[in-house]
């Protein structure tokens, strides 16, 4: 059972590399959003993993607080980039 746990440790570690390299490399905003998004998501499922391993649920709240996070944040910078967007419009 230890190797699926580490198959599933190296394979969350490669998608938080990849999220953290997408998120500074960009190229525009609305890349960096999703992978912010995938990093949030990414770090829900290693407290998920943890919890698994260890049999317990104490921390479900905390992946909730993270996913309410990610949502909220993401429709913010969404709205903030659709305005910008709506007075770029006009412009030459």
């Amino acid at each position: 059972m230890s190797l699926v746990y580490l198959a599933v440790g190296i394979l969350l570690t490669i998608t938080a590399v990849l999220a953290v390299v997408r998120i500074v490399r960009g190229p525009s905003i609305l890349d960096r959003i999703i992978a912010s998004d995938m990093l949030m998501s990414t770090l829900i499922l290693v407290l998920g993993t943890e919890m698994v391993m260890n049999g317990h649920t104490r921390t479900v709240p905390i992946m909730l607080v993270l996913a309410a996070t990610a949502v909220f944040g993401s429709i913010a910078v969404a709205r903030y980039v659709s305005k910008q967007d709506r007075t770029n419009e006009g412009r030459p």
